[in-house]
C-alpha cells in the first residue's frame, strides 16, 4: 500500500483552502456586475457562478502545468518538502488580507508570490524560472490589464453605435438578459484559469514527495480543486462586489454585458496560453474601460488607484511573507 506523508497530506489540506479563499475572494469577478445591475440576485448569480466555476475548472491544464513547473523547476526544489507549504501561506495571508480590506487584488499572483519567495528563501535568487516567469506571468501581467480595459472600451463604444438610435429602456430590457450569458461565460473562463492554479502547486507537491513522477495533472486533483473553488464562490466576497460593482463605475446592465464578454474573451485567451493571469485584474480594467467610453470622468480613478496599488504589492509581499514562512518552519524543524 503506497505510503501517503502526513506533512504531504497537510499541503493538499491546506492547497484547498488556498482554493476555497480564492474562489470566495474572486467571486465578484463573475457576479459584481449582474449583482450590481440587479439583473440576478445575489443568491441566484452566487449559484450560477459556483456552478460554472466549477465546469469550467475541467476544460484544460496549460495553466496548471505553468504553476507547477514554470514558476520554479521541480528539479531545483526537489526534496524541499515545505516549499509548497510556504508558498501556500504566503499565498492565503494576502488574500484574506485584501478580502478583509474590500480590495480586487489577484490571488493567482500572490500564489506565484508566495512560490518565487518561497523558493528563493529555500536556494536563493537562482531558484525562480525567469524566463518562463517574464513569459508567463509579467508579460501577460502587463498585457491583460490593457487588453481588458480597450476590450471593454472598444466593445462598449461599437454597443453605444450600434444601438445609437435605440431608447435607453429598450437597450437595458434586452441587455438584462444577454448579461446573464456573459455572467456565464465570465464564471466559466474563471473556474478555467483560477481554479488550474491550485492544480498545478498540489501536483508541484505530489513530484516533490515522490508521489508522481513529473507533473502530470491527477483526475482527482482536478476533482477536489473544483469543488473547492466551487464551494469558495458560493461564499461570495460581498466586500470586493461592492468595489467592483459599484465604487469603480455605476453599471447599468449594457455596461456589465460589455465588461463581462471583454474579460471572458481575454480570459479564455491567456488560459489557452497557459499565462496564470489575473482575472481580478482583468475584470477590473474592462469595467473602467466600459466606464471611460462614456466619458472619463464617469470613472472613479481614486479607486482605481487603489486597486492598482495593491495589485503591485500583490507579488512582493504574498514572497516575503512565504520566505518568512519558509525560515520559520525550518526553524520549528518541519522538513
Amino acid at each position: 500500500m503506497l505510503e501517503v506523508p502526513l506533512l504531504l497530506v497537510a499541503i493538499v489540506l491546506i492547497a484547498l483552502v488556498f482554493d476555497f479563499t480564492n474562489g470566495a475572494h474572486d467571486s465578484a469577478n463573475a457576479i459584481a456586475t449582474i449583482v450590481s445591475t440587479k439583473v440576478l440576485s445575489p443568491r441566484t448569480a452566487v449559484l450560477m457562478a459556483a456552478s460554472l466555476n466549477l465546469f469550467g475548472a475541467f476544460l484544460g491544464t496549460e495553466v496548471a502545468h505553468t504553476v507547477g513547473s514554470g514558476i520554479v523547476g521541480p528539479d531545483m526544489v526537489s526534496g524541499c518538502r515545505i516549499l509548497v507549504l510556504a508558498a501556500l501561506l504566503g499565498a492565503i495571508f494576502w488574500n484574506v488580507l485584501t478580502w478583509y480590506y474590500g480590495l480586487p487584488s489577484s490571488s493567482s499572483h500572490a500564489l506565484i508570490g508566495g512560490l518565487i519567495g518561497a523558493a528563493i528563501a529555500y536556494k536563493g535568487w537562482a531558484a525562480p524560472s525567469y524566463a518562463s516567469i517574464a513569459k508567463k506571468v509579467l508579460l501577460p501581467l502587463f498585457l491583460s490589464p490593457l487588453a481588458g480595459f480597450l476590450g471593454g472600451y472598444l466593445l462598449m463604444v461599437l454597443i453605444t453605435w450600434m444601438f445609437v438610435k435605440a431608447h435607453p429602456h429598450t437597450i437595458n430590457t434586452a441587455f438584462k438578459k444577454l448579461q446573464i450569458l456573459s455572467s456565464a461565460f465570465m464564471a466559466t473562463s474563471h473556474g478555467l484559469n483560477d481554479a488550474q492554479k491550485t492544480m498545478g502547486i498540489i501536483t508541484l507537491a505530489l513530484v516533490i514527495f515522490g508521489q508522481l513522477p513529473e507533473v502530470t495533472i491527477p483526475f482527482w486533483v482536478k476533482v477536489v480543486c473544483s469543488v473547492a473553488m466551487g464551494l469558495g464562490t458560493a461564499m461570495g466576497g460581498w466586500k470586493i462586489v461592492k468595489t467592483m460593482g459599484h465604487k469603480i463605475f455605476k453599471l447599468e446592465p449594457v455596461h456589465g454585458f460589455a465588461a463581462e464578454t471583454a474579460a471572458s474573451l481575454v480570459i479564455m485567451g491567456a488560459s489557452g496560453f497557459g499565462a496564470p493571469i489575473s482575472t481580478t485584474h482583468t475584470i477590473s480594467t474592462t469595467v473602467i474601460g466600459v466606464g471611460a467610453s462614456k466619458r472619463f470622468s464617469a470613472v472613479r480613478w481614486g479607486v482605481a488607484g487603489n486597486l492598482v496599488v495593491a495589485w503591485v504589492l500583490t507579488i512582493p509581499a504574498a514572497a516575503s511573507v512565504a520566505a518568512l514562512c519558509f525560515w520559520a518552519l525550518e526553524a520549528l524543524g518541519i522538513s
